[in-house]
Protein backbone atom coordinates (compact mmCIF):
# COMPACT_ATOMS: atom_id res chain seq x y z
CA UNK A 1 0.00 0.00 0.00
CA UNK A 2 2.78 2.41 -0.86
CA UNK A 3 3.59 4.27 2.40
CA UNK A 4 0.10 3.99 3.94
CA UNK A 5 -0.19 2.40 7.40
CA UNK A 6 -3.24 1.22 9.28
CA UNK A 7 -3.76 2.88 12.68
CA UNK A 8 -6.96 0.98 13.60
CA UNK A 9 -9.32 -1.21 11.58
CA UNK A 10 -10.77 1.72 9.65
CA UNK A 11 -8.25 4.52 10.25
CA UNK A 12 -5.19 4.99 8.04
CA UNK A 13 -2.08 7.16 8.18
CA UNK A 14 -1.74 8.89 4.80
CA UNK A 15 0.99 11.40 5.65
CA UNK A 16 4.54 11.73 4.42
CA UNK A 17 8.16 12.09 5.50
CA UNK A 18 10.49 14.93 4.58
CA UNK A 19 14.27 14.50 4.69
CA UNK A 20 14.94 17.42 2.35
CA UNK A 21 13.92 20.12 4.81
CA UNK A 22 16.86 21.16 6.98
CA UNK A 23 15.23 23.81 9.17
CA UNK A 24 11.78 23.39 10.72
CA UNK A 25 9.92 26.72 10.44
CA UNK A 26 13.18 27.84 8.80
CA UNK A 27 14.75 28.06 12.28
CA UNK A 28 15.23 24.72 14.01
CA UNK A 29 17.66 22.10 12.61
CA UNK A 30 16.03 18.74 11.88
CA UNK A 31 18.87 16.38 10.88
CA UNK A 32 16.49 13.39 11.12
CA UNK A 33 13.84 15.08 9.00
CA UNK A 34 10.18 15.44 9.95
CA UNK A 35 6.87 13.72 9.30
CA UNK A 36 3.63 15.39 8.28
CA UNK A 37 0.81 13.24 9.61
CA UNK A 38 -2.65 13.04 8.09
CA UNK A 39 -5.27 10.41 8.89
CA UNK A 40 -8.16 9.05 6.82
CA UNK A 41 -11.21 7.49 8.49
CA UNK A 42 -13.18 5.01 6.36
CA UNK A 43 -16.70 4.88 7.81
CA UNK A 44 -20.14 5.34 6.25
CA UNK A 45 -18.70 8.77 5.53
CA UNK A 46 -15.03 9.29 4.71
CA UNK A 47 -13.17 11.80 6.86
CA UNK A 48 -9.65 13.19 6.38
CA UNK A 49 -8.00 14.68 9.46
CA UNK A 50 -5.72 17.52 8.33
CA UNK A 51 -3.54 17.60 5.21
CA UNK A 52 0.24 17.92 4.74
CA UNK A 53 2.99 20.30 3.71
CA UNK A 54 3.51 21.02 0.00
CA UNK A 55 6.76 19.04 0.16
CA UNK A 56 4.92 15.70 0.33
CA UNK A 57 1.64 16.68 -1.34
CA UNK A 58 1.91 14.31 -4.33
CA UNK A 59 2.63 11.27 -2.16
CA UNK A 60 -0.17 12.30 0.20
CA UNK A 61 -2.76 12.61 -2.60
CA UNK A 62 -1.76 9.21 -3.98
CA UNK A 63 -2.19 7.66 -0.53
CA UNK A 64 -5.61 9.25 -0.01
CA UNK A 65 -6.81 8.00 -3.42
CA UNK A 66 -5.41 4.54 -2.70
CA UNK A 67 -7.28 4.20 0.60
CA UNK A 68 -10.49 5.68 -0.78
CA UNK A 69 -10.35 3.11 -3.61
CA UNK A 70 -12.88 4.93 -5.76
CA UNK A 71 -15.01 6.38 -2.96
CA UNK A 72 -15.54 10.10 -2.67
CA UNK A 73 -14.06 12.13 0.18
CA UNK A 74 -16.90 13.52 2.29
CA UNK A 75 -15.16 15.63 4.93
CA UNK A 76 -11.84 17.21 5.86
CA UNK A 77 -11.32 18.18 9.49
CA UNK A 78 -8.78 20.97 9.92
CA UNK A 79 -7.49 20.91 13.49
CA UNK A 80 -4.61 23.29 12.86
CA UNK A 81 -4.15 25.68 9.95
CA UNK A 82 -0.38 26.09 9.95
CA UNK A 83 0.86 25.54 6.36
CA UNK A 84 2.85 22.41 7.17
CA UNK A 85 -0.56 20.80 7.85
CA UNK A 86 -3.05 22.75 5.76
CA UNK A 87 -1.05 23.73 2.66
CA UNK A 88 -2.51 20.92 0.55
CA UNK A 89 -6.14 21.75 1.34
CA UNK A 90 -6.89 23.37 -2.03
CA UNK A 91 -5.40 20.35 -3.82
CA UNK A 92 -7.78 18.09 -1.89
CA UNK A 93 -10.73 20.33 -2.81
CA UNK A 94 -9.78 20.26 -6.51
CA UNK A 95 -9.81 16.45 -6.52
CA UNK A 96 -12.87 16.02 -4.31
CA UNK A 97 -15.16 18.95 -5.17
CA UNK A 98 -18.03 17.65 -3.01
CA UNK A 99 -15.93 17.69 0.17
CA UNK A 100 -17.07 19.64 3.23
CA UNK A 101 -14.55 21.34 5.55
CA UNK A 102 -15.03 21.01 9.32
CA UNK A 103 -13.25 23.52 11.53
CA UNK A 104 -13.84 26.48 13.85
CA UNK A 105 -14.61 30.13 13.27
CA UNK A 106 -11.08 31.41 13.76
CA UNK A 107 -9.65 28.75 11.48
CA UNK A 108 -12.08 29.68 8.70
CA UNK A 109 -10.99 33.31 8.96
CA UNK A 110 -7.39 32.18 8.50
CA UNK A 111 -8.36 29.94 5.57
CA UNK A 112 -9.60 33.02 3.75
CA UNK A 113 -6.33 34.78 4.54
CA UNK A 114 -4.46 31.90 2.90
CA UNK A 115 -6.79 31.91 -0.09
CA UNK A 116 -8.36 28.49 0.46
CA UNK A 117 -11.52 27.82 -1.56
CA UNK A 118 -13.80 26.94 1.37
CA UNK A 119 -16.83 29.13 0.71
CA UNK A 120 -19.99 27.04 0.68
CA UNK A 121 -18.14 24.09 2.21
CA UNK A 122 -17.80 25.21 5.82
CA UNK A 123 -19.16 23.26 8.75
CA UNK A 124 -18.29 25.36 11.80
CA UNK A 125 -17.97 23.58 15.14
CA UNK A 126 -17.80 24.86 18.69
CA UNK A 127 -16.15 23.39 21.76
CA UNK A 128 -17.93 20.17 22.71
CA UNK A 129 -19.80 19.76 19.43
CA UNK A 130 -20.01 16.23 18.02
CA UNK A 131 -20.77 14.62 14.65
CA UNK A 132 -21.47 11.03 13.69
CA UNK A 133 -19.94 9.63 10.51
CA UNK A 134 -21.43 6.16 10.84
CA UNK A 135 -19.94 3.96 13.55
CA UNK A 136 -17.62 6.74 14.63
CA UNK A 137 -18.59 9.86 16.54
CA UNK A 138 -16.12 12.73 16.74
CA UNK A 139 -16.20 15.50 19.32
CA UNK A 140 -14.05 18.62 19.35
CA UNK A 141 -11.99 20.18 22.11
CA UNK A 142 -10.45 23.60 21.51
CA UNK A 143 -6.73 24.00 22.22
CA UNK A 144 -5.97 27.70 21.68
CA UNK A 145 -2.27 28.65 21.61
CA UNK A 146 -1.11 25.04 21.30
CA UNK A 147 0.39 26.66 19.44
CA UNK A 148 -1.81 28.86 17.21
CA UNK A 149 -5.02 30.50 18.44
CA UNK A 150 -7.29 28.45 16.14
CA UNK A 151 -5.95 25.04 17.19
CA UNK A 152 -8.37 22.33 18.25
CA UNK A 153 -8.19 18.57 18.71
CA UNK A 154 -10.64 15.91 17.54
CA UNK A 155 -11.59 12.94 19.72
CA UNK A 156 -13.15 9.76 18.37
CA UNK A 157 -15.43 8.64 21.19
CA UNK A 158 -15.92 5.27 19.46
CA UNK A 159 -12.33 4.00 19.52
CA UNK A 160 -10.55 6.51 21.78
CA UNK A 161 -8.31 8.10 19.12
CA UNK A 162 -7.23 11.65 19.92
CA UNK A 163 -6.19 13.62 16.84
CA UNK A 164 -4.00 15.94 18.88
CA UNK A 165 -2.84 18.50 16.29
CA UNK A 166 0.61 19.86 17.23
CA UNK A 167 0.36 18.57 20.80
CA UNK A 168 2.39 15.39 21.48
CA UNK A 169 4.38 15.92 18.28
CA UNK A 170 8.10 15.58 17.69
CA UNK A 171 10.77 16.24 15.12
CA UNK A 172 12.03 13.25 13.11
CA UNK A 173 10.83 11.38 10.02
CA UNK A 174 8.94 8.15 10.69
CA UNK A 175 10.56 6.15 7.87
CA UNK A 176 7.94 3.41 8.06
CA UNK A 177 7.81 3.14 11.86
CA UNK A 178 4.46 4.74 12.66
CA UNK A 179 4.06 3.78 16.31
CA UNK A 180 6.12 4.92 19.29
CA UNK A 181 6.37 1.30 20.47
CA UNK A 182 8.15 0.39 17.21
CA UNK A 183 11.16 2.56 18.10
CA UNK A 184 13.47 3.07 21.06
CA UNK A 185 11.77 6.31 22.04
CA UNK A 186 13.98 7.16 25.02
CA UNK A 187 17.15 6.66 23.03
CA UNK A 188 16.22 7.98 19.59
CA UNK A 189 13.20 10.27 19.95
CA UNK A 190 12.95 11.85 23.40
CA UNK A 191 15.48 14.63 22.78
CA UNK A 192 13.72 15.61 19.56
CA UNK A 193 10.33 15.48 21.29
CA UNK A 194 11.58 17.78 24.03
CA UNK A 195 13.27 20.13 21.56
CA UNK A 196 10.04 20.26 19.54
CA UNK A 197 7.79 21.00 22.50
CA UNK A 198 10.06 23.47 24.29
CA UNK A 199 10.94 25.53 21.23
CA UNK A 200 7.65 25.42 19.36
CA UNK A 201 5.09 25.43 22.17
CA UNK A 202 7.19 26.09 25.30
CA UNK A 203 6.01 29.67 25.65
CA UNK A 204 2.44 28.46 26.12
CA UNK A 205 2.84 26.11 29.08
CA UNK A 206 -0.40 27.21 30.81
CA UNK A 207 -2.37 26.49 27.61
CA UNK A 208 -0.83 23.01 27.43
CA UNK A 209 -1.88 22.49 31.04
CA UNK A 210 -5.44 23.50 30.09
CA UNK A 211 -5.43 20.95 27.25
CA UNK A 212 -4.04 18.23 29.55
CA UNK A 213 -6.82 18.97 32.04
CA UNK A 214 -9.43 18.56 29.30
CA UNK A 215 -7.71 15.40 28.03
CA UNK A 216 -7.89 13.96 31.53
CA UNK A 217 -11.68 13.88 31.27
CA UNK A 218 -11.78 11.63 28.18
CA UNK A 219 -10.80 8.01 27.69
CA UNK A 220 -7.86 8.33 25.30
CA UNK A 221 -6.52 5.05 23.88
CA UNK A 222 -4.44 6.36 20.97
CA UNK A 223 -2.73 9.73 20.46
CA UNK A 224 -2.35 10.65 16.79
CA UNK A 225 -0.28 13.85 16.48
CA UNK A 226 0.53 15.86 13.36
CA UNK A 227 4.29 15.21 13.67
CA UNK A 228 6.09 12.10 14.88
CA UNK A 229 4.96 8.70 16.14
CA UNK A 230 1.45 7.62 17.05
CA UNK A 231 1.02 6.49 20.67
CA UNK A 232 -1.01 3.33 21.32
CA UNK A 233 0.88 2.08 24.41
CA UNK A 234 2.35 3.74 27.52
CA UNK A 235 0.44 6.96 26.89
CA UNK A 236 1.05 8.02 30.47
CA UNK A 237 4.81 8.13 29.89
CA UNK A 238 4.55 10.80 27.21
CA UNK A 239 1.71 12.69 28.88
CA UNK A 240 3.85 12.92 32.03
CA UNK A 241 6.70 14.43 29.98
CA UNK A 242 4.36 17.05 28.54
CA UNK A 243 3.08 17.79 32.02
CA UNK A 244 6.60 18.44 33.33
CA UNK A 245 7.71 20.50 30.35
CA UNK A 246 4.59 22.66 30.38
CA UNK A 247 4.93 23.28 34.13
CA UNK A 248 8.61 24.20 33.60
CA UNK A 249 9.58 21.50 36.06
CA UNK A 250 13.03 19.97 35.42
CA UNK A 251 13.05 16.41 34.13
CA UNK A 252 16.33 15.58 35.83
CA UNK A 253 18.65 16.77 38.55
CA UNK A 254 21.75 17.90 36.70
CA UNK A 255 23.82 20.84 35.51
CA UNK A 256 23.75 22.54 32.12
CA UNK A 257 26.92 24.57 31.69
CA UNK A 258 26.73 27.00 28.74
CA UNK A 259 29.80 29.10 27.96
CA UNK A 260 30.70 31.94 25.59
CA UNK A 261 34.44 32.08 25.01
CA UNK A 262 36.47 34.06 22.46
CA UNK A 263 39.98 32.70 23.04
CA UNK A 264 39.43 29.68 25.26
CA UNK A 265 39.87 31.18 28.72
CA UNK A 266 36.18 31.25 29.64
CA UNK A 267 35.87 27.72 28.26
CA UNK A 268 38.75 26.71 30.55
CA UNK A 269 36.83 28.05 33.55
CA UNK A 270 33.67 26.21 32.46
CA UNK A 271 35.57 22.94 32.06
CA UNK A 272 37.18 23.45 35.46
CA UNK A 273 33.76 23.83 37.09
CA UNK A 274 32.48 20.72 35.28
CA UNK A 275 35.46 18.79 36.66
CA UNK A 276 34.83 20.00 40.19
CA UNK A 277 31.16 19.02 40.02
CA UNK A 278 32.03 15.53 38.83
CA UNK A 279 34.60 15.19 41.62
CA UNK A 280 31.78 15.96 44.05
CA UNK A 281 29.66 13.16 42.62
CA UNK A 282 27.44 15.20 40.28
CA UNK A 283 28.30 13.63 36.92
CA UNK A 284 25.06 14.58 35.14
CA UNK A 285 26.86 17.65 33.75
CA UNK A 286 26.46 18.82 30.17
CA UNK A 287 28.77 21.48 28.71
CA UNK A 288 27.92 23.46 25.56
CA UNK A 289 29.63 26.23 23.60
CA UNK A 290 26.88 28.76 22.92
CA UNK A 291 28.65 29.83 19.70
CA UNK A 292 28.60 26.38 18.10
CA UNK A 293 25.39 24.88 19.52
CA UNK A 294 22.03 25.75 18.01
CA UNK A 295 19.90 27.65 20.46
CA UNK A 296 17.02 25.14 20.09
CA UNK A 297 19.27 22.46 21.61
CA UNK A 298 20.26 24.78 24.45
CA UNK A 299 16.61 25.55 25.17
CA UNK A 300 15.73 21.84 25.21
CA UNK A 301 18.58 21.07 27.59
CA UNK A 302 17.61 24.00 29.82
CA UNK A 303 14.10 22.58 30.14
CA UNK A 304 15.58 19.15 30.93
CA UNK A 305 18.02 19.97 33.73
CA UNK A 306 17.55 21.50 37.17
CA UNK A 307 20.64 23.72 37.33
CA UNK A 308 22.15 26.15 34.87
CA UNK A 309 25.56 27.82 34.79
CA UNK A 310 26.12 30.74 32.44
CA UNK A 311 29.76 31.54 31.68
CA UNK A 312 30.21 34.56 29.44
CA UNK A 313 32.99 36.83 28.32
CA UNK A 314 32.20 40.55 28.36
CA UNK A 315 31.77 42.02 24.88
CA UNK A 316 31.45 45.77 24.30
CA UNK A 317 30.60 46.11 27.99
CA UNK A 318 27.65 43.75 27.47
CA UNK A 319 26.83 40.04 27.47
CA UNK A 320 28.44 38.18 24.57
CA UNK A 321 25.92 38.45 21.67
CA UNK A 322 25.14 34.74 21.21
CA UNK A 323 24.83 34.29 24.97
CA UNK A 324 22.42 37.22 25.01
CA UNK A 325 20.41 35.57 22.23
CA UNK A 326 20.19 32.36 24.26
CA UNK A 327 18.99 34.30 27.33
CA UNK A 328 16.48 36.15 25.17
CA UNK A 329 15.07 32.86 23.82
CA UNK A 330 14.87 31.50 27.36
CA UNK A 331 12.84 34.49 28.47
CA UNK A 332 10.69 34.46 25.34
CA UNK A 333 9.81 30.80 25.93
CA UNK A 334 8.85 31.55 29.54
CA UNK A 335 11.49 29.28 31.11
CA UNK A 336 11.40 29.44 34.90
CA UNK A 337 12.11 27.57 38.12
CA UNK A 338 15.85 27.00 37.71
CA UNK A 339 18.90 27.50 39.94
CA UNK A 340 21.60 29.51 38.17
CA UNK A 341 25.32 30.06 38.70
CA UNK A 342 27.25 32.77 36.88
CA UNK A 343 30.82 33.07 35.61
CA UNK A 344 32.11 36.15 33.81
CA UNK A 345 35.36 37.03 32.09
CA UNK A 346 36.87 40.33 31.00
CA UNK A 347 40.34 41.67 30.41
CA UNK A 348 39.08 45.17 31.12
CA UNK A 349 35.82 46.31 32.75
CA UNK A 350 34.08 42.91 33.09
CA UNK A 351 30.32 43.46 33.02
CA UNK A 352 28.81 40.14 31.93
CA UNK A 353 27.86 38.87 35.41
CA UNK A 354 25.97 42.01 36.37
CA UNK A 355 24.20 42.14 33.00
CA UNK A 356 23.20 38.45 33.16
CA UNK A 357 21.86 38.85 36.69
CA UNK A 358 19.78 41.84 35.54
CA UNK A 359 18.40 39.73 32.69
CA UNK A 360 17.52 36.83 34.99
CA UNK A 361 15.79 39.22 37.41
CA UNK A 362 13.19 39.74 34.71
CA UNK A 363 12.34 36.02 34.58
CA UNK A 364 10.18 33.93 36.90
CA UNK A 365 11.55 31.87 39.81
CA UNK A 366 15.19 32.02 38.73
CA UNK A 367 17.31 31.47 41.85
CA UNK A 368 20.72 33.03 41.15
CA UNK A 369 23.40 31.64 43.45
CA UNK A 370 25.44 34.23 45.30
CA UNK A 371 29.14 34.50 44.65
CA UNK A 372 29.44 34.78 40.88
CA UNK A 373 32.94 34.01 39.61
CA UNK A 374 34.88 36.75 37.83
CA UNK A 375 37.82 35.70 35.67
CA UNK A 376 40.31 38.44 34.81
CA UNK A 377 41.51 37.23 31.40
CA UNK A 378 42.61 33.76 32.50
CA UNK A 379 42.39 31.27 35.35
CA UNK A 380 44.35 31.88 38.55
CA UNK A 381 44.55 30.19 41.94
CA UNK A 382 41.98 32.72 43.19
CA UNK A 383 39.42 31.93 40.47
CA UNK A 384 40.05 28.23 41.03
CA UNK A 385 38.99 28.66 44.67
CA UNK A 386 35.96 30.70 43.59
CA UNK A 387 34.96 27.87 41.24
CA UNK A 388 35.31 25.44 44.16
CA UNK A 389 32.88 27.62 46.12
CA UNK A 390 30.43 27.72 43.18
CA UNK A 391 30.58 23.94 42.82
CA UNK A 392 29.86 23.59 46.55
CA UNK A 393 26.94 26.00 46.27
CA UNK A 394 25.42 24.01 43.40
CA UNK A 395 25.72 20.73 45.30
CA UNK A 396 24.26 22.32 48.42
CA UNK A 397 21.28 23.70 46.50
CA UNK A 398 20.61 20.24 45.06
CA UNK A 399 20.67 18.73 48.54
CA UNK A 400 18.19 21.36 49.77
CA UNK A 401 15.87 20.71 46.83
CA UNK A 402 15.98 16.96 47.55
CA UNK A 403 15.07 17.65 51.19
CA UNK A 404 12.15 19.87 50.14
CA UNK A 405 10.83 17.23 47.72
CA UNK A 406 11.22 14.47 50.31
CA UNK A 407 9.33 16.53 52.90
CA UNK A 408 6.55 17.26 50.40
CA UNK A 409 6.30 13.57 49.55
CA UNK A 410 6.07 12.63 53.24
CA UNK A 411 3.36 15.23 53.84
CA UNK A 412 1.41 14.03 50.79
CA UNK A 413 1.65 10.42 52.02
CA UNK A 414 0.43 11.40 55.48
CA UNK A 415 -2.46 13.33 53.96
CA UNK A 416 -3.48 10.39 51.77
CA UNK A 417 -3.36 8.03 54.76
Amino acid sequence: MYTVRKVTDDLYWVGGNDHRLHLFENIHPIPRGVSYNSYLLMDEKTVLFDTVDWAVCREFLESVALVLDGRDLDYVVINHLEPDHAASLNEVILRYPNVKIISNERAFLMMHQYGFDVDGRQIQVEEGDAMSFGKHEITWVFAPMVHWPEAMVSFDTTNGVLFSADAFGTFGALDGKLFADEVNFDRDWLDDARRYLTNIVGKYGPFIQDLLAKAGTIDIKIIAPLHGPVWRKDLGYFIEKYDKWSRYEPEEEGVLLVYASMYGNTEHAAQSLATKLCERGMTNVHVYDVSSTHVSTLISETFRLSHLVLASVTYNLEIYPVMYNYLHEMKLLNLQNRTVGIIENGTWAPQAAEKMEEFLDGMKIMDVLSGSVSVASSMTDTTDKELDALADAIIESMEKEREIKAKAAREAELKNN
